[in-house]
């Protein structure tokens, strides 16, 4: 049977962290069931993504998920698909299809590191950082795959980070604390990223997967502490 973007996508983020022993496509939801756990979720649960969202919900020391992607979303994704060039006509379901998948593998990771706080703001932000990073890193082997010289040129990474980060309205929110949310962990991704690039690549599984393990605070201050790092001439 061939291998879809979804499994692809799983396999690839636990070749770099850890396997979870969960095959997340059997987490996908469809709209009637989204519809009632965004209910559930509460009124800043409005102001989230039509095209996709994750459920996380602990009962009985079990962590339940459920993965939503809108129609438009997967329709978009098979008319072009990322597997044959990721263009302005992809990127942004792209990224949206990442980062779900990244927030379901991590939370069960966490879970089964025996984080239960499932709910806490600063759980929410750590998935929320680590995806925009992995994300970032994902799109850069989608693109430098179609690159005759296998690299990626900074045209391409000022092309990825726009959609990424900088296209980004984190201001949009009403409710003050998606909007705090969305504008710090944007932030701190973007500088990350920028660190990453300048690593090579062995460097660079290896500073992942350190970051991976850090709680949201020690992730942000390990960004933090790079960013008043002196230059290095």
């Amino acid at each position: 049977m061939n291998a879809t973007l979804f499994s692809e996508i799983q396999r690839l983020f636990e070749r770099t962290y850890v396997q979870v022993g969960i095959n997340l496509e059997d987490c996908l939801i469809d709209r009637s069931r989204c519809g009632q756990l965004s209910r559930a979720a509460g009124a800043s649960a409005r102001e989230l993504s039509e095209l996709a969202r994750t459920f996380l919900r602990k009962s009985h020391d079990r962590l339940h998920i459920g993965i939503y992607y809108s129609r438009w979303l997967i329709e978009q994704l098979e008319k072009h698909d990322p597997r044959k060039g990721v263009t302005d006509e992809n990127i942004r379901c792209l990224i949206a299809f990442v980062e779900e998948i990244n927030h379901a593998l991590h939370a069960a990771i966490q879970f089964q590191r025996g984080v239960r706080e499932i709910t806490t703001e600063d759980f929410a932000r750590n998935l929320e950082l680590q995806a925009q990073v992995d994300t970032y890193l994902v799109l850069l082997l989608f693109v430098a795959f179609f690159r005759k010289t296998q690299k990626v040129s900074r045209a391409d990474r000022r092309w990825l980070r726009f959609h990424l980060f900088s296209r980004q309205t984190p201001h949009a929110y009403a409710d003050a604390n998606l909007r705090g949310r969305y504008l710090e962990t944007t932030e701190l991704a973007e500088q990350y990223t920028l660190f990453l690039d300048a690593l090579n690549g062995a460097r660079r599984v290896d500073e992942v997967r350190l970051f991976h393990a850090l709680d949201y605070q020690a992730k942000k201050q390990h960004i933090l502490a790079l960013m008043d790092a002196p230059e290095s001439k």
